[in-house]
Order: structure tokens, then sequence, then C-alpha cells
């Protein structure tokens, strides 16, 4: 049973890793890996030299830290509400409403966003018309594309980390509940003093996983939102790589930055987990 799980991780995680060498050569597509010239540290001595690489860092790691002091709650007080409802028929239908957008792509999601944020025709800069204001052109301002990212990363979703905290709350003994109860806590008390305690173990787990990431956006959604007039706030390190990479060829370069993104994300993960272990006693190994 094991086998096939080894298999795909030898085949699919390991080999590939021994493309790593890429990073410390003048890597030529015709030459290969043993043919082409070793050069040493002189790609990563780019990684800090470049000004463009700086500003794609600054960018991955402002828009990162937003989703993570953002979206990272939502979905422990979603499923904290949702836990509230008493009405399995109403429980049900939100929580499919709130999960539906999980199930479609960032190509989709990406064209609802631009058609609703639309300058002509979208619900948003129509709202903006019947204040009497004039329309904003959203996805062509610079200082508005970070919160359209983290948003409309949330909207998509913030319904689906609710389920592992609602397994989680299923797992609270109802107990606790009902003695608070007796000893006069309102619904505020009991959240703050049985909820949120009891899911600690399960935050902190998904919180030092999330840290590890940090450096790790996701393609899809940010390319989908890019365009020209908003590259300069906008452009993270995977659509960096991409543009750079595969489309211009330095591939040396772009696996050098893809050896630093790992690197730093093993770094985050260790330190986050010794800090969460001597301050909370919860860790992920």
């Amino acid at each position: 049973m094991v086998l096939p799980g080894l298999i795909y991780f030898v085949l699919f995680k390991y080999i590939p890793l021994t493309g790593i060498v890429i990073a410390f050569q003048d890597y030529n597509v015709f030459n290969g890996i043993f043919g082409s010239k070793l050069v040493g540290l002189k790609h990563f001595y780019n990684l800090f030299t470049y000004p463009e690489f700086l500003r794609v860092l600054k960018n991955t790691l402002l828009i990162s830290i937003y989703q993570i002091v953002l979206g990272f709650p939502a979905p422990i007080a979603l499923a904290m509400l949702m836990n509230e409802v008493r009405k399995l028929l109403f429980k049900r239908t939100v929580q499919t409403v709130l999960y539906l957008p999980h199930f479609l792509s960032w190509v989709i999601v990406g064209g609802l966003v631009i058609n609703f944020l639309s300058p002509s025709s979208g619900m948003a800069n129509d709202f903006l018309r019947w204040l009497g204001k004039e329309p904003v052109f959203f996805m062509q301002e610079p200082s508005y594309f970070r919160s359209i990212v983290v948003i409309s990363g949330i909207w998509k979703e913030v319904g689906w980390g609710t389920i592992i905290y609602l397994a989680a709350l299923a797992g609270i003994n109802p107990e606790l509940y009902e003695a608070a109860e007796v000893d006069g806590a309102g619904k505020l008390k009991q959240a703050f003093s049985i909820t949120l305690p009891s899911l600690l173990p399960t935050i902190m787990v998904l919180l030092l996983l999330r840290v590890g990431n940090v450096l790790d956006l996701g393609f899809e959604q940010i390319y989908m939102l890019l365009n020209p007039l908003v590259t300069d706030t906008g452009e993270i390190i995977d659509t960096y790589i991409y543009r750079i990479g595969l489309l211009g060829g330095q591939y040396s370069y772009t696996t050098a930055i893809g050896l630093f993104k790992s690197v730093v994300g093993v770094i985050l993960v260790v330190g986050a987990n010794q800090l969460s272990k001597k301050t909370t006693g919860e860790s992920i190994y």
C-alpha cells in the first residue's frame, strides 16, 4: 500500500532535485546539465544585486503578510459563527455557498473580479455612480492591486478553510459549554475560554505550514489579475520566474530563485516550529 506513494515521491519529488545543479551553471539547453559551464554562486549574487528582484521580493512579502494577517483568521471566525447555527438546513446551505468558490479555477474567479470592478459595467462602479461619484479604474491603480488580491483570495478559499476548523470544533466536549453556562458565561466568554483554546493545536499547525509558504503565493491568481499598469506593486516571485525564466530563457537564474525560496521556506518552518514549541507547546514535529 505504501509503494505507490513512495514511487510518486521518488519520481516527481526527489529525482527532479538533481536539476538544482542548474542554479550553479550557465545552463544551455543544447549542452544539457553535463555540458553547461559551472559558475558557482554567480546567479545567487545576482539575486541581491538586481533591483528588479528586490522589488519583486518586497511585493511577495507584503502580499503574503497581508494574507496571513487578514486571511488566516477569517476561516477561524467563520467556523466559530457557523458552529453556533442551529438550523441544519440553513447551515448546510450556507456551507455549500461558501465552499463553491474553492472549486472554481482562478481563470473564472479572475474574470469575475475583473468584471465586478470594470469601470464601465462593473457592480462596484455602478454603486459609485449611484452615490454620485466618478468611476474608479480599480484594476489599473497600483494602490488597489494588493487589496484586490487579498480580498479575492479570502473570498475564494475562506469557505474551504472552515472545514478543518469545523471538524476540530466537533471534537470539543459539549459538557465544557454546559459547565460554562452554569457558571454564567455568555457566548463571547465561552468562545475565548473554551473554543479558541480547544482550536489552538489546529491553528498552530496550519499557521506553521502557512509561514513556510510565505514566498509561495501561487502563480494563477496573480497572473490572472496582473497587468502592465500594476506590475511595480503586483508582480511576485512566481510570475517573475515565469516571465524571466520560461519566456526569457534565463533558466539558471530562475532556478537559483526557486532554490532561494525553498531554503527560506525551510528556515521559516523550522524557526517558527521551535518558537511555537517553546511558547505554546504545539508543533508539527
